[in-house]
């Protein structure tokens, strides 16, 4: 399937993988970005369910920082209509990651509390959405006051300084003295430990990436609390079972129709500008996705 690109995210993976830092290293020469949104312009004859014209979403393993690509037709999805080409070039990989997170490896129920590190940006401002529309009280922890007021109108009932000297005391006020029922950790570093120590009895704690660096956690810590360490990893939960999450996909994507879950774009650049876009991402100060626009 042809795809003529309109718009494509940048994520921190793609910054790392087009660094040669991340995990899986593409052999090169490789074009750079992992999702986006454009218009169909030929189908093969297998095809079904898509046509030319069709407003789609697309993911792969590289390709997308191009004025068109081709995909199989097993990555390419119908866009959410509520949707513009920028937000659903960020939305696949962000909210299939926050809701197998949640859903699949927390199993968060309504009324538990959620405390989501790095709330401000692309995983994060995911899960403030996805822990309001399960029920949960959500309290997002940002480094600046931009990507807290994010969060806030992503839904957070409550947000605190990621970066402040007494950050446990305020997340244990922020949850009424209690410790928390579920981290979600696309940080780590030094976020980890502390945040591990706020959990409440039974807590899990969700380990989304490590941008901060790979963090070293006590093991009597998870022993004190009755507590769990979950390793969430989107990527290969698609290879080993991609019913479930293609399951989870149709979810998200439903509920982005109806309006219920919606990407923050911080900036859009020129495909020209992709090295300062990538720059941009790299930083991690915007609050909300960077977007690079073909048109």
């Amino acid at each position: 399937m042809s795809i003529s690109i309109r718009a494509a995210g940048i994520s921190f993976v793609d910054v790392l993988t087009a660094g040669g830092g991340y995990q899986v290293k593409p052999p090169v020469p490789f074009i750079p970005g992992s999702e986006c949104a454009g218009v169909v312009t030929a189908v093969g004859d297998d095809v079904s369910g898509l046509a030319v014209g069709d407003r789609v979403v697309g993911s792969g393993w590289g390709g997308m920082f191009a004025e068109a690509v081709n995909l199989p037709a097993q990555t390419v999805r119908k866009m959410p209509v509520a949707l513009s080409f920028a937000e659903a070039a960020v939305f696949p990989v962000s909210y299939a990651t926050a809701w197998h997170a949640l859903v699949d490896r927390a199993k968060l129920q309504a009324d538990e509390t959620l405390l989501v590190l790095g709330a401000g940006g692309a995983t994060g401002y995911a899960a403030v959405q996805i822990g309001k529309y399960l029920g949960a009280r959500v309290i997002g922890s940002a480094s600046s006051d931009a990507k807290r007021a994010l969060a806030t109108a992503g839904g957070a009932d409550a947000v605190v300084d990621a970066r402040g000297d007494d950050w446990r005391d305020q997340v244990k006020a922020a949850n009424d003295g209690k410790g928390v029922d579920v981290v979600f950790d696309p940080v780590g570093g030094d976020a980890t430990d502390p945040a591990f120590r706020s959990l409440g009895w039974n807590g899990r704690h969700l380990v989304i990436g490590f941008p901060g660096g790979i963090a070293a956690l006590r093991t009597n810590l998870p022993l004190l609390k009755g507590a769990s360490l979950v390793g969430v990893d989107i990527r290969q939960f698609g290879l080993f079972e991609p019913e479930k999450s293609e399951a989870n996909r149709d979810a998200v994507f439903a509920l982005a129709a109806e309006g219920k879950l919606r990407p923050a774009i911080a900036q859009s650049y020129r495909i020209e500008d992709f090295r300062t876009a990538m720059e941009d991402a790299a930083t991690g100060k915007s609050a909300g996705r960077i977007v690079l626009a073909m048109d």
